[in-house]
C-alpha cells in the first residue's frame, strides 16, 4: 500500500470509527467498528495522525486509549515523535526528563512559540530553543504555544548563554507585550504578567518589586546552564519554583483566573533559552 493509499485508509478508518465511537455506545465491549478492527490495523492507522488528532482519538473512545493511546511508549507515539521532532531534540539532552514518547510530543506541543514572540528572537531547529539576536536597545521575550487556565502544571527553563542585566521568567497573558525598549524586566512590567529576575533574584508584577526571591539569607545566584523548575496550580492560583529538585517556595498568589502562558524575556544578543513542559507536577 502507498503512503497516500494509507494515509486515505487512516483518516477514513478514523472518521468511520469516530462516528462508531460516539455512537455505538460501549466500543470497548466490542461493540461498533472500532471493536472490530484488528488491533494491527488500529495501530496503522494511528501512525499516520497528527498530534491533535491522536489526542482527540484518546478522548472520543474509551476502546482505543486503553488498548493504544494510554500506553505512552508503544509504535503509534513513536512513529509520531520521529516525524514531529528534529533529530537534534531527540538526541541531545533536551528531553532528558521526559522518558516516554507521548511526553515528549506534550512537550513539543507546549513548546515556546515561534509566532508569539518578539521579532528580534526566533525559535531554534530542534523546537525548544529560543535565541535572542543581538539587537541593541531592546527587551524580547515570547510565550508558550498553550496557556492554562485550570489544572496544575510544570515546566523547566534554563539559559544557555549569557543573562544580561536582565533575565525573566514566569508567565503572561495574551495581552503582555513581548517587546520593548531599553533592557528592562519585560516580564513583571505590567499587572498582565509576573516574572523571577534570575540576576537580582527580585519578583516582578505591575512595574514593582514583589520581593526577593527565594525568601532566604544569601540566596545563590543563578548559574547558566541550570534547569529551573516552574510550578503553576490554577486551582489555588499560585506560582512556584524548584531548583535542583529543592522546592523555593511560592513566589506569586492570588493569580486572575485567566488564560497564562508560559514566557520569557532576555536581553543579552545571541543568549538562548530552553523551556521543556513537564505536565503534571509530581505532589510531594
Amino acid at each position: 500500500m502507498s503512503g497516500a493509499a494509507a494515509g486515505g485508509a487512516a483518516g477514513g478508518s478514523a472518521s468511520a470509527s469516530a462516528a462508531a465511537c460516539s455512537v455505538g455506545g460501549n466500543v470497548g465491549a466490542g461493540d461498533g467498528v472500532a471493536g472490530r478492527l484488528p488491533s494491527r490495523v488500529l495501530e496503522l492507522v494511528f501512525s499516520y495522525l497528527d498530534l491533535k488528532d491522536l489526542f482527540s482519538c484518546a478522548l472520543v473512545c474509551k476502546h482505543w486509549n486503553q488498548s493504544f493511546l494510554a500506553e505512552e511508549n508503544n509504535d503509534v507515539w513513536r512513529s509520531l515523535c520521529a516525524r514531529s521532532l528534529g533529530d537534534e531534540a531527540l538526541r541531545s539532552d533536551i528531553l532528558c526528563n521526559l522518558p516516554t514518547y507521548k511526553g515528549k510530543l506534550q512537550a513539543f506541543q507546549h513548546a515556546l512559540s515561534s509566532s508569539d514572540c518578539s521579532r528580534n528572537v526566533y525559535v531554534k531547529k530542534n523546537g525548544f530553543t529560543l535565541h535572542r539576536n543581538p539587537i541593541a536597545q531592546s527587551t524580547d521575550g515570547a510565550r508558550g504555544k498553550i496557556g492554562f487556565s485550570e489544572g496544575r502544571h510544570a515546566w523547566e527553563v534554563w539559559w544557555e548563554g549569557p543573562l544580561g542585566t536582565v533575565a525573566v521568567i514566569g508567565l503572561a497573558t495574551k495581552r503582555a507585550p513581548m517587546q520593548c525598549q531599553g533592557y528592562v524586566a519585560l516580564l513583571g512590567s505590567d499587572d498582565q504578567s509576573w516574572g523571577w529576575n534570575l540576576v537580582d533574584n527580585n519578583l516582578l508584577h505591575n512595574g514593582e518589586v514583589n520581593g526577593s526571591f527565594p525568601q532566604c539569607n544569601n540566596a545563590p545566584k543563578y548559574q547558566i546552564g541550570e534547569r529551573i523548575r516552574v510550578i503553576l496550580d490554577m486551582e489555588d492560583k499560585t506560582l512556584a519554583f524548584e531548583r535542583g529538585y529543592e522546592f523555593l517556595g511560592i513566589a506569586f498568589r492570588s493569580l486572575p483566573k485567566a488564560c497564562l502562558y508560559p514566557a520569557v524575556s532576555a536581553v543579552y544578543g545571541n543568549t538562548e533559552v530552553t523551556m521543556v513542559y513537564l505536565g503534571k507536577p509530581l505532589d510531594g
